[in-house]
């Protein structure tokens, strides 16, 4: 069916493959059997439809674990068939190589990097340009509320992003960020989107980051990465406290923030949980504000533009958790904070990030 490159490339594929291990005796193990045969018949048909560089992209991005964002692999669109069960090819790649329960494409965001969203004719199945949807627990579970505390005289509403911990903008200060703007300058005078702050504990770690491209990557550490890299932020040698230097290596490919036209989403690419805080996840004037816990591998829309729009007419909200700003949003790496843990605040969290956006769009 294949010539030998082509097999040995979609041998590899299907070892990596996510296995369900539910099977509980040998009725159940014997359809578990049929489901991954017949699923493999689909594959194959799919894969046939693949021209050689475009299947070793799907090699690549399935091996790496989405590691190096490799290119689009384009397949015809239409469901696939394979038993009585029919699905859209990236479902079925998702399912596969990601999330064994996804069902339907709705689950399903693609992520920024992906270039075929206005393609009538082909989808693509790179599994690591899709993201699953984050769906919020009901009712919320006990630690996602945290507790309040005294109110601080400084929490602001500004019209630019403002750390309250520090109270400045440091805004193109950072030796680290991408130029504000092209080799032209159209950009140089434009306002950033947002601005990210690195905190460790209750310290803030280098300058802030003015944002001005549509999408930002925050990691760790990768010899290629283009974004905000949280090692060149920091001394290692100078930090005695092992949560900070244990939760910095957990940070891996981290975080991607995008600007889109409704809102802000953040895509987790961590092997870890992500906890985010954000004001247009809950009602108006709530009291305190929930910490949605997000998995590895899923997108959460952190800020709504209209609802901010809509709360700016209410009465102001004023909260204190640490540092607040009610156009600011809080995500922990790794580590969460509430009645459930020993962590009350984030500000005892010993990584996160604090995202300032401007108020207009």
């Amino acid at each position: 069916m294949f010539r030998p490159k082509r097999n040995t490339l979609v041998k590899r594929l299907w070892k990596q493959r996510i296995l369900n291990y539910f099977a509980e005796d040998e009725a159940s193990c014997s359809l578990e059997n049929q489901e991954d045969l017949e699923m493999k018949s689909a594959i194959h048909s799919m894969l046939k439809r693949l021209k050689e560089p475009q299947l070793e992209r799907l090699v690549q991005a399935v091996e790496t674990h989405g590691a190096d964002i490799s290119g689009c692999v384009l397949v015809p669109r239409g469901d696939l068939r394979f038993g009585r069960q029919t699905s859209a090819p990236h479902v079925l790649c998702c399912r596969l190589w990601r999330w064994p329960d996804i069902q339907q494409p709705f689950e399903l965001k693609r992520l920024n990097w992906c270039q075929t969203v206005n393609d009538p004719l082909y989808i693509c199945c790179n599994p690591f340009h899709w993201s699953k949807l984050y769906k919020p627990e009901s009712p919320p579970p006990p630690y996602s509320r945290y507790p309040q505390e005294p109110l601080k005289s400084n929490d602001l509403a500004t019209s630019e992003p403002v750390s309250t911990e520090t109270g400045g903008t440091n805004q193109y200060g950072s030796n680290f960020s991408h130029p504000p703007g092209n080799s032209s300058g159209t950009l140089s005078s434009q306002q950033p989107w947002c601005t990210l702050a690195y905190w460790e504990l209750r310290s803030r770690v280098g300058r802030l980051f003015p944002v001005h491209k549509n999408a930002i990557n925050v990691f760790y550490d990768l010899p290629h990465g283009d974004g905000l890299c949280i090692s060149a932020l920091t001394n290692t040698e100078k930090i005695r406290n092992n949560s900070i230097l244990q939760t910095r290596q957990k940070i891996g490919l981290g975080v991607t923030l995008s600007k889109e036209e409704e809102g802000v989403w953040v895509y987790n690419r961590l092997q870890f949980p992500l906890f985010v805080n954000s004001p247009t996840l809950d009602l108006p004037n709530t009291r305190p504000l929930t910490v949605h816990k997000v998995l590895p591998g899923y997108s959460i829309k952190i800020f709504d533009y209209e609802k901010s729009k809509c709360y700016q007419c209410l009465e102001e909200i004023k909260l204190s958790d640490g540092p607040f700003n009610h156009h600011a949003v809080r995500i922990s790496f790794a580590k969460g904070w509430g009645p459930k843990y020993e962590r009350q605040c984030i500000t005892s969290c010993p990584s996160w990030l604090e995202v300032m956006f401007s108020v207009n769009r």
